[in-house]
């Protein structure tokens, strides 16, 4: 059901379809990237950054909308609840209820912790159960760690954490194994060996998946297994502030309820962050592929308390994002798509680049195709460029699409368009927080003890790109790692007296730097309401 207008463009894709089913575009140099990401990849835009004036980053570099987060007033002052009297009293506090949070819950449990998860959602309302296109692990025979470390290492940039990274590509087989045992559905051979494709950036196939839906399937599993082990669970409910002991250390958080705004002190001998994503922020005005609590909260909070963040200069913009129609405008389209054989073509039926290079080169020849070469298609919401979908089927047979990818083939088959019939047209869209609070391998973050990061909160562990699959991978891996970490350490935790005077500390910081607005952070939900004039 597209308008008359791309029917022209439409026509010179169909024609060249054949032709560009056998064109092989080469990889872009080295050089040739650098040049094309400079001139066009949003993170060097310049005016879209401002230096922060005060906390622990000071003098470094961040978008406007998570600057003017960052160095906001807090949501309650210092002597807002009675700190000597909790609501809730655990050994573990998991602030978030997605992939990342579900995982360090359980083993936080398994390890006999006393844990709580509050969400300011529902359990499993997270960029989680949006993900599509699977989870890497190199667990195949012509495949290694080693070869997973190069990939991701690279792919980043060589600004990853050699640590962390190290700790991702390590435990992955291991993370597969436990999913499967928990009850996620992989992709199987007859045989049942797992099917494993390749996605942008990756040397080998190592992409595992549950169609086009392994967020969900994993989300679900994980859902189901704290569920089953009864872990209380507090929804509807943020944390608004993180409250540290006299000794500085992470000793809980002030929780609202999103209804009825009432506050409540949670004690914790040890934290977890997990609360996700940025792309609600919409950094440069840009669309995104995630859900609707991602704001940022974890940075906002930990930074407050005086946890340090790195990279958090760095987004990614993944190259297909849903660019028409209207309805689904930012939605993902999974980078599966493109590993399953469709090509990026521009409104001239040409393809104008490598269909597998990382998703931050991808994004920047799209922006690049559209905008200086003048080659994209107009739509209602701005341009694009074609996805061929057809090609999918052209290569591997009919029946391809329905059966690997079917939730792409009915999010677009509600507004007429037969993915394996006609293409799609795709623009980037904010899909991931590639920056975040900096923590050690075991978790927990440099600078504030007791308090632990897992999943997209944290910064460091895929560089300044991240590759398909790692962010499902990592979510498992340092979820894990979080819970079992800080279980272990609560055991020999003593907490002190509760305190907020960070808010204090952090206000006199304001006075001094000038900052005389009155945003308040964490942003919890955005605001997509019109103002409206007096009438």
């Amino acid at each position: 059901m597209y308008p008359e207008s791309v029917r022209a463009s439409l026509a010179a894709v169909e024609a060249a379809r054949e032709a560009n089913i056998a064109y092989e575009p080469r990889r872009m140099t080295a050089d040739e990237k650098s040049a094309l990401l400079a001139a066009f990849h949003p993170d060097h835009r310049k005016d879209a950054f401002e230096t922060l004036v005060i906390g622990p980053n000071k003098g470094e570099l961040v978008p406007h909308e998570l600057a003017e987060m960052l160095q906001a007033k807090s949501r309650i002052t210092s002597d807002a609840v009675d700190l000597t009297k909790p609501d809730y009293d655990v050994d573990v506090l998991v602030i978030g209820g997605g992939g990342a949070g579900s995982s360090a819950a359980i083993e936080a449990h398994e390890a006999g912790a006393n844990v709580m998860i509050v969400t300011k959602l529902r359990l499993g309302d997270a960029n989680t159960m949006m993900a599509e296109g699977g989870i890497q692990a190199a667990d195949k025979p012509n495949d290694s760690p080693a070869i997973h470390f190069l990939d991701a290492f690279g792919g980043g940039h060589f600004a990853a954490k050699r640590d962390l990274l190290s700790k991702l590509v390590c435990d992955a087989p291991e993370a597969i194994q436990w999913l499967s045992k928990l009850g996620v559905e992989f992709d199987k051979m007859p045989d049942g060996t797992m099917v494993t494709t390749h996605g942008g950036g990756t040397s080998r196939k190592r992409m595992h998946a549950a169609r086009d839906y392994s967020g969900a399937e994993i989300m679900r599993t994980l859902r189901d297994e704290v569920l089953n082990r009864e872990i209380p669970v507090v929804d509807f409910t943020a944390a608004i502030e993180l409250i540290l002991d006299e000794n500085g250390k992470a000793a809980g958080a002030v929780l609202m309820n999103m209804e009825t705004k009432d506050l409540y002190v949670a004690r914790a001998k040890t934290v977890i962050i997990a609360t996700g994503g940025a792309g609600r922020m919409h950094y440069q005005g840009f669309p995104t592929s995630n859900h609707y609590g991602a704001t940022a909260d974890g940075l906002v909070l930990g930074y407050r308390a005086g946890a340090k963040l790195l990279y958090a200069d760095t987004l990614q913009y993944h190259p297909t994002g849903a660019a028409y129609p209207s309805q689904i405008f930012g939605a993902l389209v999974t980078e599966k798509v493109r590993s399953l054989g469709a090509k990026l073509v521009n409104a001239n039926g040409e393809v104008f680049m490598h269909p597998l290079e990382t998703r931050d080169v991808s994004a920047a020849s799209i922006i690049r195709e559209c905008n200086e070469r003048g080659n994209g298609v107009a739509t209602t919401n701005g341009y694009g460029v074609w996805l061929d979908t057809p090609m999918i089927e052209k290569i591997g047979g009919e029946g391809t699409i329905e059966a690997r990818i079917p939730a792409m083939m009915r999010m677009f088959g509600q507004y007429g368009i037969d993915i394996r019939k006609e293409p799609i047209l795709v623009y980037p869209t904010l899909h991931y927080q590639n920056g975040g609070l900096d923590i050690t391998p075991d978790g927990m973050t440099t600078e504030v003890e007791n308090l632990f990061v897992a999943g997209e909160a944290v910064g460091g562990i895929h560089g300044r790109n991240r590759l398909m699959g790692n962010s499902l991978l990592d979510i498992i891996v340092f979820g894990r790692s979080a819970g079992q970490h800080a279980a272990a350490k609560s055991k020999d935790v003593t907490v002190g007296a509760l305190t907020l005077a960070h808010i204090d500390a952090f206000d006199a910081a304001r006075a001094e730097a000038g900052l005389e607005n009155d945003a308040v952070s964490p942003k919890l939900l955005p605001n997509y309401t019109k103002e409206r004039s007096e009438v």
